[in-house]
Formats: C-alpha cells, structure tokens, sequence
C-alpha cells in the first residue's frame, strides 16, 4: 500500500509539472519577440546572402539605412530581411524616412535564386514621404504610406511628415483570414491574406499583369504563406526602430 500511495503521488506531480509546462510554452508563444536589439544587426541578413553591407548600421538605438554610404552603385539593393520565417503574426515597428524618401516593409519574402528582389515574393506596406515623393501621385493613394502597395489604398492619410517617427501595427492572420494596418493609431487599411478575394487583389495589380516586364509582373508573388519579414533599400535614407512581432 505505501509503495502505492508514492507511485500515485509520483504520478500526479509528474502530470502537475507537465501541466505547468505546457501553459508555460503556450504564454511563450502570445509574447513579443523583440526583432531588432538597438545595438546590433544580430537576426537579420542581406536578401540572397548572409552578411549586412554598410548602408545599414545601428545609430543611437536605431536602424538606419544610409544610401550615402554605398560602396558600389552598381551592386543592386541592399535589402534585408529576417534570419527567421513567420506565418500569421502581428508586427509593431517605428519607421522615419527622408524627405523625398521611399522603402517599404514585406512579409512572407522567399529567398532563393529564382527571386532576384524581395517584393517578387512578399507583399509590401508603403513607407514614403507623402507630401514630397512622386509616387504618392503615381498612383493615388494605392502607392501612398501604409497602402498595401499597390493593391489597397489607405481610407486616410495618418502619416507624419518627413523626419518624423511613424508607428505601424501589421496584423496577417491566416488563420481568420484577415490583414490590417494601423498607421499612428488609426486603422486605414483591411484585406484578405488568403484565397479568391486575395487572388483578386493580384490580379487587378502591377504583380499579376502578365503585359509587364519579368521584373514588375510577379507569378509567385503572394502566394506563399510562411516567410521572412523584409525592410527595403529604395536608395532614400529611412529609420527603424522598437521592432518587435508577436505570432498568432
């Protein structure tokens, strides 16, 4: 009977403690995940390769891309992207561009020698200086800061000027199929991230008009679900900053 009653409390605190840890793993996975330390380029690598060029370095706590330290201006975009892969998540980062200043943020980027760029893959959320750069005329609203590049325009125009910090919150859920971006607070863009209305969103953009160049026109753009979270060298000097992603 004793050595009953001790395997039985055995038992029964072996399945407390697996208890524990399973609640302990599933509070670790809602947590923030810090993407950027503020004082080192750790997490990240160059697109297609595996060290940083020295346009990007940390600057008082900051991620700077600096195109005025370019070394070859013939060596293509310096574009980078995250050493880990996410699917559904929300993504909070602080962003402050140049004047005249265009970059842009990407999920779900593939890397691999068939891409040669990271919006062949990854769809992008605009950052750009909406008083100054051309594009916010280009193509109204739809080439605007914080749209869907080219796919969803923002409702409104939330952005701070040029040299300003701006606050992002990108929500991608694939598990209910819902997009948003919340740019300074305000919610100004929705979308699907999945199936026939997403396709739809393609097909109606630059990405699915198979009259464009190779280069523009993009067959495996959006369709992948799991990827890299991407930060866009356009040649304009842009900041980041409090960088940190939750996954869902």
């Amino acid at each position: 009977m004793k050595n009953f009653v001790s395997l039985l409390v055995s038992f029964l605190l072996l399945s407390s403690c697996q208890g524990i840890t399973k609640k302990a793993v599933t509070i670790k996975n809602n947590e923030w995940i810090s993407l950027f330390d503020g004082e080192t380029l750790n997490g990240w690598h160059q697109y297609n390769g595996t060290t940083i060029e020295d346009e990007w370095s940390v600057v008082d706590n900051t991620l700077v891309f600096d195109p005025a330290k370019k070394r070859n201006y013939g060596d293509g975009g310096k574009n980078i992207v995250t050493d880990r892969e996410f699917t559904s998540f929300i993504l909070s980062i602080e962003w402050k561009v140049a004047e005249v200043g265009n970059s842009g943020l990407f999920w779900a980027v593939q890397e691999g020698e068939e891409f040669g760029e990271p919006y062949l893959t990854g769809p992008e959320i605009q950052i750009l200086d909406n008083e100054r750069h051309p594009d916010a005329l280009a193509n109204p609203k739809y080439h605007q800061a914080g749209a869907l590049y080219d796919m969803v325009q923002p409702t409104v125009d939330v952005c701070n000027p040029a040299g300003e910090w701006n606050h992002v919150v990108l929500t991608i859920d694939h598990n209910n199929n819902n997009g948003r971006v919340v740019l300074n607070g305000t919610e100004i863009v929705t979308f699907p991230v999945h199936g026939p209305e997403w396709e739809a969103l393609i097909a109606a953009s630059k990405f699915g008009d198979t009259s464009l160049p190779h280069y523009t026109h993009a067959p495996k753009f959006g369709q992948f679900k799991t990827g890299k979270i991407g930060l866009q060298d356009h040649g304009d000097k842009v900041a980041f900053r409090n960088i940190k992603i939750k996954e869902l």
